[in-house]
């Protein structure tokens, strides 16, 4: 992530967005089970929250630095993992959920983010759900990922990627500026 990025989503203002706004809108009233799988904790905008849905949070973080903030953040005990998204490092079958709220355009290709999907996929448990939201390609989201990653994920085929990587029952909800998606894990 560039200056900007890690800027804003750092800020009071994103962390509201995501508490009141994003995580109502992408999760609703959805049974999240007991230990869910927070995909691209960054710098903990939804950390909180999800720990208040579900009895046992564990946050993933790519950034070793954010890992750090993270887990101070939390205190300890809080399961802040440093790793990558497309090569989970939890066995199979442990998680009742996942969130990723903009995470998978940060991945460096459409290759890793099918490897995520594949991995994800892996470490649900059967009946396991994936949410997540992401942000529409576009010139403006493309100015804000200068000098970063930015691998927009087109929704028009996520559904064959997902069910693909061995997910059932994928929705597919777009908003102006971007969409959100659910996929669970079949038995």
């Amino acid at each position: 992530m560039n200056v900007l990025e890690n800027w804003y989503c750092s800020t009071s203002f994103w962390r509201w967005m995501t508490r009141a706004r994003l995580l109502p809108w992408l999760l609703g009233s959805s049974d999240l089970g007991e230990h869910l799988l927070e995909i691209g904790a960054g710098a903990g905008a939804a950390t909180a929250e999800l720990r208040k849905r579900v009895p046992h949070v564990t946050s993933l973080e790519y950034d070793p630095v954010a890992v750090v903030r993270l887990a101070q953040k939390n205190g300890t005990g809080a399961g802040v993992v440093q790793g990558d998204a497309a090569a989970l490092p939890f066995a199979d079958r442990t998680f009742s959920s996942a969130v990723a709220v903009l995470v998978l355009h940060h991945l460096r290709s459409r290759e890793a983010q099918d490897r995520t999907f594949a991995e994800v996929r892996r470490v649900l448990q059967p009946g396991g759900r994936f949410f997540a939201f992401e942000i529409s390609e576009g010139w403006f989201n493309r100015l804000i990922h200068t000098n970063s990653t930015f691998v927009p994920v087109q929704p028009d085929a996520l559904a064959a990627r997902l069910t693909s990587a061995g997910f059932a029952a994928v929705t597919l909800d777009p908003r102006p500026g971007g969409f959100r998606f659910t996929a669970s894990r079949s038995a």
